[in-house]
């Protein structure tokens, strides 16, 4: 039975990479929430976003400090899902017109190059569990 928690440095080098992007996304993301809210009053949607944005990078540390690599695959597929959510509530507040195209482009870049990062995280992570 594995009592301590996974520390090697094949799982901590991406996810700390990941991390940091999840971190930078972040701060737009809890940016967008307030905007939309005050320039066009809408929550419901902001708060998709806002909730889905911020799983992300908590996955991301759960992920860290897993207790097994099963745990750390499926705290990292967590994230992507939730990576792919934030992915398709930006598309939905950009479609509606609440995003300047200048916003979104920003948003989108940053969440994307993330989905990649994860994609590749959770791709690798089971090729070596096999």
């Amino acid at each position: 039975m594995q009592s301590e928690l996974l520390n090697t440095t094949a799982l901590a080098a991406p996810t700390s990479v990941a991390t940091r992007q999840s971190l930078s996304e972040l701060s737009s993301v809890l940016a967008a929430p307030s905007v939309l809210k005050e320039k066009k009053d809408e929550t419901i949607m902001s708060k998709q976003l806002l909730r889905c944005g911020t799983s992300i990078g908590a996955n991301v540390r759960e992920g860290q400090y897993a207790q097994s690599k099963k745990d750390f695959i499926s705290k990292m597929n967590i994230a992507l899902k939730e990576a792919g959510e934030t992915d398709y509530w930006l598309d939905v507040i950009h479609s509606a017109e609440y995003f300047t195209d200048e916003g979104y482009a920003s948003l989108d870049a940053d969440n994307k190059e993330l989905l990649r990062m994860l994609a590749a995280i959770v791709k690798t992570s089971k090729g070596k569990e096999e």
